[in-house]
């Protein structure tokens, strides 16, 4: 006998003859299972398994890994794109992939720099059957900049004004954590006057002399990158007021009456209002068009702050928070709009074939706004993918008929709105493979009798195979009602019994083959305790014991466990397990409790327990106050349409009086089971006149309350159903919105079965045009809560009714509503559209409004499309990417920021109402004017000599207009980093090449460089260079210093100075005054000489008429004039004035104090002849 199997389970009829049990699975869902032996050899379409998340930051002093696997049969070949284009790794020494896997690793950390790799990355993975894609992994290094330096101002301010303290973090990637503290790392105490707010603002509602502080600190904790920014420290000073005036409160933050806050479905939702005023504000909130839920909703920063987790849709609306004192209260009305990036209702499944058989891809999100569905096959927009005679295309659906093997690949789905996108890759895997039973051989199965039993059959196959159950050799009969088949494949024996024993062979088929495999079934007896403990009570200090007596299948073994109340034995010598039973000796009161003999086999486990009391003298019982027992006695009298009378008798109040009786009903008819409050009456009454609803049963009960709190209900009384009457309410909720052009969908709440009155509940539902002289159409419809009307004009108003009625009849007259048909897009584009220019970064455009008539609507406002215009000329014209602003309402004209200076843009306007946008006005052209230009793109010095240098320099990056020149100032730079004459030097547009002439050799040279437009000077950019010295003149001094003339020439020298000497010291010795000169060569004294640049010895100088080279380090300039910035210093000149003298030992009178400042002059600044020490100068 051969059976079908539904996916759900079914019971098997009996049969004499052999009976066959067959497995039926859906195509459709059929899955490829992971057994490592099945996908030794089957092909595989790649499914990627793990990749890094789509918005990934770095760390930027880390290795970068961003990570791509994949699986399939063969194992998949791996590509990467960045920023759209092929990713070649072979050419980057840096990235490597790793072995049998698609990760990259960037190596950052030996050289190279984490922003060179800033970009979008895409993973795909490739074998025969197909390609995978991942997301589009988006890698940005993490940024914890420096605090921008600002000197911050002492703080002065009176007790109780109000205060707040600017943080203003650096902007991080990602955003900082930011706390304050002080100097000690304390964290400053917040209250309902002191609280930080979210944008990091630490807020004083009221200021008092013990904020006094001088260490108020702001701190921003990067977590990324485990780094810590400290702002300047802020001196605040409270001077004491001799009063204090009060005043009410008023908001720090946000500002104004109201304010907008748009958040994204399954984001926490954060709005905050932080108030001033003495005394402190307290604040709290409402929700204006509903209640604020429950268990989302936590309050922060002292109720400042309201927060809810998990926001959807339902929660937009407006949120108003009040603050509140002694002196009066201020609401602020926060508007929040919940949106909601793609999420999915049913994302693609993977789909494994056989040839021939059909299949589908079905893929669908929701989102808001409405996300857009685009399919890829192997990563290609499946527009331009090979065709496929075999796919069909149906929107969200891909429809696959009669496929093939070559119908093979791998398809992603794209659902995508400005919020984000989701993509998943679903394959499509045609395969024709003959069954195989993945469950091993041979299993051995052990159940206990009475227990269900389940022989598993795992089995794959293309097409799908057929399941057939034999049991024993000889395919005995299978008995009515013993065996469930289910849908994997697997047999079950809801009740065995030790007859169930045996072997069961599991047969599967198709028509490419068959497999077969033997599981065996061993039934065994079940555990039983067949002797329990039994409940005793026992006087302190005896001896108890608990008997617990098991019988079980001998070839199980069996552990027998004590527990006391749930927990392990005491490890106590007075307490001693036997084989059968548990001894208590010296029984303690603390022994009290429940004992649990538990017994375990490997299959099954029982238990069974008995409770322990301890008795011990107890004094004369005190009075009980509890709270009273439960009324009893209910009883029904005066039963009328609409009210009955109920009498109860008290039950005992339990030393404290009665204070009051409450009365319950319950709704047999159409609540049952639950009880809702009827009235309550004073303690000393024990009966109640109540009122009744028509068409309902009821059950009444009465519960007692004293001091001590509420009784158990009572038992319910008898029950009474009350005679049907017409409803006495119409339906609520009433409205009418149009979901297609040509109808109207009338919706309401309907009356539940209490407000129903009687049987047959329906509603007449009556519809008629507003402005119209029709009469009131009509139709009577079921219990239900929605009626469409059909072929209704588009956007017309309609006056609506909704009346109840039953079996008895109407309800009273409803009150109309108006609703209104459906929208339809709206017909005509707004005219006379026209830009002014108000400046290169900001437009004012204006339109006409569109006649409400052809808006076919209900008016959402207007929308600009607007895009800066490429040249045709261009060869890589980029996509014109458009941008869009959208202004609310009824407004006629807008502002266009953020454009770019020297611009062509292109704009259109289109009216918006709720079913979407009108046509496109005309486009309109318009051009921004010129701006400053950005600093030029580089700017390099090459080919330094002696007296030039040549500037390079790429032009600027943004012009923002045509360039009419370039101006570069420079100035020379001394060796104490004193900046010379700037000078200023305007270059041709056109040049982007500029050499200097005639400059100082060896001399550093600062350089100011920037464009210009008709608009003005753009932002500058600085470089430093220095000249060159002339090595052959350096090195051809150096060979003078060793010929032969030269050292005899010194000697002669020498010779002069020593005579010199002697003849200053016979003066000296008579008295006489040694005048020093005013005006000085170049550096007479050794001591003074200038240090050279580069190896720190003394520079060298030589004669001006000699003409010989100066060595390297020279400060003399290549006129062989010596400038008096350098040598013309003399002891005048750190003295008091021309009176400066040496004393009788020679040292000079005058002190090093006051040195002039000493201007450039050119030429030789003396006529004086060298002294000796001057000549010597010139030859050392």
């Amino acid at each position: 006998m051969q059976l079908k199997i539904m996916p759900k389970k079914k019971h098997l009829p009996a049969g004499r003859a052999p009976l066959i049990l067959f497995l039926c699975q859906v195509i459709s869902a059929l899955e490829v299972p992971l057994d490592p032996k099945l996908l030794e050899d089957l092909v595989q379409p790649p499914t990627i398994t793990q990749q890094s998340p789509k918005d990934y930051i770095i760390d930027p002093r880390e290795n970068i890994v961003i990570q791509c696997e994949a699986k399939g049969k063969p194992p998949p070949s791996f590509s990467w794109t960045q920023n759209g284009t092929h990713f070649d790794i072979d050419k980057d020494p840096l990235v490597t992939m790793k072995p049998d896997s698609g990760t990259l690793i960037i190596n950052i950390m030996s050289e190279g720099k984490a922003e060179t790799y800033e970009g979008v990355y895409q993973c795909t993975a490739r074998n025969e059957r197909g390609a995978a894609i991942s997301n589009n992994i988006v890698v940005r290094p993490s940024r914890s900049p420096l605090w921008t330096k600002e000197k911050l101002e002492p703080m002065t301010l009176q007790n109780g004004q109000p205060l707040v303290l600017p943080c203003r973090p650096p902007v991080g990637l990602p955003p900082p954590i930011i706390f304050w503290m002080d100097n000690s790392f304390q964290r400053l105490p917040q209250s309902e006057r002191v609280s930080q707010g979210l944008n990091g603002d630490l807020y004083f509602s009221n200021v008092l002399p013990e904020d006094t502080r001088e260490d108020y600190i702001c701190y921003a904790r990067f977590n990324h990158t485990q780094t810590i920014q400290q702002k300047q420290p802020i001196s605040v000073k409270v001077i004491s007021a001799k009063s204090n005036r009060e005043r009410p409160p008023t908001f720090l933050t946000p500002e104004g009456n109201a304010s907008n806050k748009e958040e994204l479905r399954g984001n926490v939702l954060s709005l905050e209002c932080i108030a001033e005023g003495l005394p402190t504000p307290v604040v709290y909130w409402i929700k204006e068009d509903g209640t604020l839920p429950i268990n989302r909703t936590f309050y922060r920063n002292f109720q400042k702050t309201l927060q809810i987790i998990q926001v959807s849709e339902a929660d937009s609306g407006n949120y108003q928070c009040i603050a509140k004192n002694a002196l009066g209260a201020i609401h602020h009305t926060i508007s929040v709009t919940v949106k909601a990036a793609p999420y999915w209702i049913m994302a693609p499944q993977n789909l494994v074939l056989s040839p021939g058989e059909d299949g589908a891809l079905i893929c669908r999100a929701n989102g808001n706004p409405k996300p857009t569905i685009s399919w890829l096959s192997n990563g290609v927009p499946i527009e331009i993918a090979p065709d496929d005679p075999s796919r069909k295309i149906d929107g969200d659906t891909i429809i696959f008929s009669n496929v093939q093997e070559r119908s093979s690949a791998v398809y992603q789905c794209n659902a995508s709105n400005e919020y984000g996108y989701l993509l998943a890759n679903a394959f499509v895997n045609v395969l024709a493979e003959p069954p195989r039973i993945l469950t091993s051989a041979n299993t051995h199965y052990q159940v206990i009798a009475n227990r269900p039993a389940f022989l598993d059959c795992a089995f794959f196959g293309s097409p799908l195979p057929t399941i057939e159950w034999f049991k024993g050799a000889k395919g005995n009969a299978l008995h009515e009602d013993i065996y469930v088949l289910h849908e994997n494949g697997t047999l079950g024996i809801p009740v065995p019994q030790k007859e169930s024993t045996g072997t069961y062979t599991c047969v599967a088929k198709n028509k490419l083959g068959m497999a077969k495999n033997e599981v065996n079934l061993e039934i065994k007896d079940p555990t039983r305790i067949i002797k329990q403990p039994e409940y005793a009570v026992v006087q302190r200090g005896s001896t108890v014991s608990f008997e617990c007596k098991v019988k079980h299948d001998h070839t199980l073994i069996l552990t027998v466990t004590w527990l006391k109340d749930d927990h392990e034995l005491p490890s106590d010598g007075r307490f001693t397990v036997d084989k059968d039973q548990l001894v208590v000796a010296d029984v303690g009161d603390d022994d009290g409790g429940t004992y649990t003999c538990v017994a375990n086999t490997t299959l099954d486990t029982v238990s069974a327990s008995a409770v322990l009391g301890v008795v011990a003298p107890t004094p004369t019982p005190a009075p009980i106050y509890d709270v009273p027992d439960p009324p009893f006695d209910l009883e029904l009298t005066d039963q009328l349409d609409k009210s009955v009378q109920l009498s109860w008798t008290p039950g005992d109040d339990n030393n404290s009086p009665i204070t009051k009786f409450i009365i319950e009903y319950e709704d047999a008819m159409h609540e049952a089971g639950l009880w809702h409050y009827q009235t309550e009456v004073p303690g000393t009454q024990t009966r109640a006149q109540l009122k009744l609803s028509p068409y309902v049963n009821y059950s009444f009960r009465v519960m007692a309350e004293n001091s001590l709190g509420r009784s158990l209900p009572s038992q319910p009384s008898e029950q009474y159903l009350t005679k049907a009457a017409e409803p006495d309410k119409n339906p609520m909720t009433v409205e009418g919105l149009g979901s297609e052009p040509d109808n109207l969908v009338i919706t309401w709440k309907p009356l539940n079965g209490f407000e129903s009155n009687g049987p047959g509940l329906q509603y007449k539902v009556s519809w008629r045009q507003k402005d119209g002289d029709d009469e009131w159409t009509s139709v009577v419809v079921a219990n239900v809560s929605k009626y469409i009307v059909s072929g209704t004009p588009t956007f017309v108003p309609y006056l609506i009714k909704v009346q109840a009625l039953n079996d008895v009849g109407f309800a009273p007259e409803p009150a109309a509503v108006m609703g209104h048909s459906g929208e339809d897009l709206p017909m005509v584009a707004p005219r006379n559209v026209h830009v002014n220019v108000l400046n290169g970064t900001l437009a004012e455009v204006h339109w006409d409004p569109v006649p409400l008539k052809s808006i076919r609507g209900h008016l959402q406002g207007y929308r600009i499309y607007y895009w800066k215009a490429q040249s045709s000329s261009k060869r890589n014209r980029r996509h014109m990417e458009k941008k869009i602003l959208i202004f609310q309402g009824s407004k006629t004209h807008g502002m266009l920021p953020g454009l770019e200076p020297f611009s062509h843009y292109m704009l259109n306007v289109r009216v918006v109402n709720g079913k979407g946008e009108g046509p496109a006005s005309p486009d309109k052209d318009f051009n921004t004017p010129e701006g400053v230009p950005s600093a030029p793109s580089a700017l390099k010095i090459v080919n330094p000599t002696l007296d030039s240098l040549t500037l390079e320099w790429d032009p600027p990056r943004h012009p923002n207009g045509i360039l009419t020149e370039y101006t570069l100032k420079y100035q020379p730079i001394n060796s104490t980093h004193e900046l010379g004459p700037l000078i200023d030097l305007k270059i041709p547009a056109n040049k982007t090449r500029w050499t200097l002439k005639n400059l100082n050799f060896s001399t550093r040279y600062k350089f100011y460089f920037y464009a210009q437009t008709s608009a003005g000077s753009g932002s500058q950019i600085t470089e430093e260079a220095v000249t060159t010295v002339d090595e052959a003149m350096a090195s051809r001094q150096v060979d003078i210093a060793t010929q032969g003339w030269f050292i005899g020439l010194m000697c002669a020298v020498a010779l002069l100075i020593l005579i010199l000497l002697i003849v200053c010291f016979i003066r000296r010795n008579k008295g006489g005054k040694y005048p020093v000169k005013e005006k000085e060569d170049a550096h007479a004294d050794p001591e003074i000489q200038p240090m050279k640049e580069d190896d720190g010895t003394f520079g060298e100088y030589s004669d001006a008429e000699d003409h010989k080279p100066l060595k390297k380090g020279s400060r003399t300039p290549s006129d062989r004039t010596v400038k008096k910035e350098d040598s013309d210093d003399s002891l005048v000149d750190y003295g008091e004035g021309v009176n400066g003298q040496f004393n009788e030992d020679g040292s000079f009178i005058g002190q090093y104090s006051g040195k002039k400042e000493k201007e450039p002059a050119e030429g030789n600044e003396s006529s004086e002849a060298p002294s000796p020490v001057n000549a010597m100068n010139s030859f050392v």
